[in-house]
């Protein structure tokens, strides 16, 4: 009888079942049981307690949505292969998968690689040791399939990526603005000209969607105390190694695939502990702030800082965000005559004005006592 697993997920209010087995196999390698241990949202439990849920659980919810996206497609004459299905549900599954620590926080500091370089190589060693069983997923994840929709599927203005994160991040936040609707979303995806599109009745939702996405940014990714926390934790690293300081299983001047995918934030937050007990003073304060979560004050503005020494303690920095992107490819809705018009356009909401605002804040952390 072949093997299946039925997982419990509350996000979606019911369970999870996956029986392809090589699904199940990549589920099991110790690249992808790693994410247990790195949270999707980092240091944001230090102001929303209930953010802890992890990576694992993101990708596993990734995954879910993809299943029901592609059944729709197929309900809608969409002509995609049992093969097709396996392999964009693979690439979903392992979208993540080369995140270090803490998610986006520490993204470049440790190693000098973007975490989508670090999950294709993690994804090309699973599938040598799978013996090309990843070829089709690495293929539609790397955008070089010639059905470009299901790469769409995986990363785009409209993904499952997105649409699981924004409803799995307000779910544990308890930040309601994140709440959209996944399943009219879902239900109204279409394909015209080879480019995932939604149906004209869906252009509410996914207007609502736009609005959530912008909403979230601001209240939960970049919160102030989050970003006062995060600053605190790269001092830290920063100031480690500077120190030569090295406790991982990794050097932090060099990458090795294996090591780097024994890190993860039980071992930063051990190494934080410890060097509690430093001898230098520098990194013995910062660590003691973190453990203790005594985070550095912060304050935003709507021009740059200036006249601001910075030190271990204290720095500027600046945050934007857009809630669409123009560079990326736009969401298109298509109508029942056959018209397929960007949501810019499509929209009686959202004007290219609104779409096209991006908010830039400028932020100064600083010691409390100051």
């Amino acid at each position: 009888m072949p093997k299946r697993k039925i997982i419990n997920d509350p996000v979606y209010d019911g369970f999870l079942t996956i029986d392809d087995p090589v699904i199940l196999q990549v589920i099991e390698h110790p690249f992808f049981q790693r994410q247990r241990r790195i949270k999707q949202l980092g240091l944001t439990s230090l102001v929303y307690p209930g953010a802890t849920h992890t990576r694992f659980s993101h990708m596993l919810g990734a995954l879910n949505l993809m299943g029901r996206a592609l059944d729709v497609l197929r309900s809608k004459g969409v002509p995609i292969t049992d093969e097709e299905i396996c392999g964009a549900k693979l690439a979903i599954l392992l979208h993540d998968i080369g995140h270090g620590p803490f998610s986006h926080t520490t993204e470049r500091l440790l190693i000098d690689l973007p975490h989508e370089e670090i999950t294709l190589l993690m994804m090309q060693r699973i599938n040598q040791e799978m013996e090309g069983t990843l070829d089709l997923a690495i293929s539609i994840f790397a955008n070089r399939y010639h059905k470009h929709f299901l790469h769409q599927l995986v990363s785009s203005q409209l993904d499952m990526d997105r649409l699981d994160y924004l409803g799995r991040d307000s779910f544990f936040t308890g930040v309601s603005e994140g709440i959209v609707g996944t399943d009219r979303i879902i239900s109204m995806l279409n394909v015209h000209d080879d480019e995932l599109v939604i149906d004209e009745k869906g252009i509410y939702s996914v207007e609502k969607f736009i609005i959530s996405r912008r909403l979230m940014y601001w209240q939960v990714y970049m919160h102030k105390t989050v970003i006062a926390a995060d600053q605190l934790l790269l001092s830290i690293l920063r100031r480690a190694k500077e120190l030569n300081h090295s406790p991982f299983a990794f050097s932090l001047s060099t990458f090795d695939l294996d090591r780097f995918a024994e890190v993860d934030d039980d071992d930063i937050m051990v190494a934080v502990k410890h060097w509690q007990h430093s001898d230098d003073e520098i990194l013995s304060t910062l660590c003691k702030n973190m453990v203790n979560r005594r985070l550095p004050a912060i304050r935003f503005s709507n021009e740059p800082f200036t006249d601001i020494h910075s030190t271990y303690f204290e720095g500027t920095g600046k945050l934007a965000n857009r809630s669409y992107d123009f560079n990326d490819q736009e969401i298109k809705v298509l109508y029942k005559d056959g018209r397929c018009l960007p949501i810019s356009e499509a929209s009686d909401q959202l004007d290219r004005h609104f779409l096209e605002k991006q908010v830039t804040k400028y932020y100064h952390f600083y010691p409390k006592e100051l």
